[in-house]
């Protein structure tokens, strides 16, 4: 039985996937690490236990499936964005890891900002965001100086995990997109924003596709796994790319909705040139010469969780929404505004906070619960919303993530986005787009989407309700003026917060 490995690269743990030719999961195998908040606003992690935590899952995914290591042709990757890892000139990592969702570098970002103006959006593509890389290279130059002057260069995290197991750097188009200092229409670390930074070429690993083959296990690694020594790595890619990659997001007309702790509305980009101004994000795709568009809601899935937490710590997610597809949409004139950690797209802002608005003595539990799951859709429809006035087509959209595995859930994205919206079948995220990305770079298929033709297998599908389309657009208007309403009371409520 031939089988490819899926490796992903998670913010709270590692997973693998064995796959095999008809795309079909064999085995899985997981192991959690620890996250680090020594201050607010900070986020790290070690890179030794992504390590430890990757070669324990492959050992289980060896022990357990029965495969015999021959029958592994190929292992690929997919990773957690923005996270910097400094390595010195051994390539040991000369502190821990700062990942994305650290938010200690507001100053670096106005200061990117300050030294880049126009050219930032003209050649990173993106606006200076804390979860970028270059504002924590740039932290870590100006408050650690000491830990900065032994960095030689540096890597994201699937990348320092990939080249622990075969000794070789390299980093891909779609992970290097996010950094801030890659050309992304150019494909080419930018010279331009290296020198206003004072920093080197060779601090910048070599560029590849995602399904170029970049090196072999390592005998030793091996060893520890039960893999053959020399079975071929696929360099992989951000987690967002490989999602897109699993949902078959290849070709234009295609939306993916993922709704996780985060929420991400992507649409495939196959012109180079289509100009968001910075609105959404806009990386290069794992497919190769191909791009993606991408607006981010921060608090979607853990609004809903929050939620429950809160006043229904002690029932299953399954009782707890039953009765919400009885309450018509529109909630009975309840929003919610998912700021519950500020926003990304399209209000970059870490101080704004949620609201329930509109509340009164009929609304009941159920009625706050759907209106916390249209609040959380409302606010990935602003994302489609940019890509529309853009002239992108969003037809048809793939749902995949918690939002994807409730009925009542999925068709309100349907009726909300004015799309249908299709789940999937085999679900596994970002961890078969990086099994798709070995598939295909072990020649199994001619392009990546073949690969998807074979392993992406679609779902029920729901299409929009006229009638409530109709309700939600009204309230689709109103829910984009909150933001505006509240920021200033939020600004002033800041000050009060512990």
């Amino acid at each position: 039985m031939s089988c490819v490995i899926g490796i992903d690269l998670g913010t709270s743990a590692v997973k693998a996937l064995l796959v095999d030719r008809d795309g079909k999961v064999r085995a899985e195998a997981s192991r959690n690490y620890p996250l680090f908040h020594e201050h607010t606003g900070w986020s790290e992690q070690r890179p030794e236990d992504w390590v430890e935590g990757t070669i324990g899952a492959l050992r289980e995914l060896i022990s357990t499936s029965g495969v015999r290591p021959d029958e592994v042709e190929g292992i690929s990757f997919s990773g957690q964005m923005h996270g910097l890892v400094l390595l010195d000139e051994a390539n040991r990592p000369v502190r821990n890891a700062i990942l994305w969702n650290d938010t200690r570098t507001t100053a670096e970002c106005r200061e990117i900002e300050r030294v880049l103006g126009p050219d930032l959006l003209g050649i990173a593509r993106n606006p200076a965001l804390e979860g970028f890389t270059l504002p924590k290279i740039l932290w870590v130059k100006r408050h650690e100086p000491d830990v900065f002057a032994k960095a030689k260069r540096f890597l994201l995290p699937k990348d320092y995990v990939r080249y622990r197991l075969t000794g070789e750097i390299h980093m891909d188009y779609s992970d290097a997109a996010g950094t801030l200092l890659l050309d992304v229409a150019g494909k080419k670390w930018s010279t331009e924003i290296l020198a206003a930074f004072d920093l080197p070429a060779s601090f910048c690993p070599p560029l590849v596709e995602s399904h170029d083959h970049v090196g072999g296990v390592l005998p030793e690694v091996a060893d520890q796994t039960g893999l053959a020594a020399g079975t071929k790595v696929f360099a992989g890619g951000a987690d967002n790319a490989c999602g897109a990659i699993g949902a078959g997001i290849l070709s234009e007309g295609l939306t993916m909705c993922s709704i996780g702790t985060s929420g991400v509305i992507l649409t495939y980009e196959q012109n180079r040139d289509t100009d968001y101004a910075g609105k959404v994000h806009f990386f290069n795709h794992g497919k190769a010469d191909s791009f993606y568009a991408m607006g981010v809601t921060l608090a979607a899935g853990y609004s809903l969780s929050w939620f429950k937490q809160t006043f229904a710590p002690n029932e299953s997610f399954a009782d707890f929404l039953r009765g919400v597809g009885d309450i018509k949409p529109g909630s009975g004139g309840l929003l919610f505004t998912p700021y519950l950690v500020g926003e990304r797209t399209p209000h970059a802002d870490a101080v704004i906070r949620a609201s329930f608005i509109g509340a009164d003595g009929s609304h009941t539990r159920d009625h706050f619960a759907r209106a916390v799951m249209e609040g959380i859709t409302f606010s990935l429809n602003e994302s489609m919303a940019i890509f529309r006035e853009a002239g992108k087509p969003a037809g048809r959209v793939i749902s995949i993530g918690g939002g994807a595995q409730n009925p009542v859930w999925l068709q309100m994205q349907a009726d909300i986005f004015g799309a249908t919206v299709v789940a999937l079948e085999n679900e596994q995220g970002p961890g078969l787009g990086a099994a798709m990305l070995a598939a295909y770079g072990c020649g199994w298929f001619d392009s990546l989407d073949a690969c998807a033709a074979k392993f992406v297998k679609h779902a029920a599908s729901y299409d929009p309700n006229p009638e409530a389309v109709e309700t939600y657009r009204g309230l689709f208007d109103i829910y984009r003026e909150i933001y505006t309403q509240t920021r200033g009371l939020n600004q002033a409520l800041a000050a009060y917060r512990g």
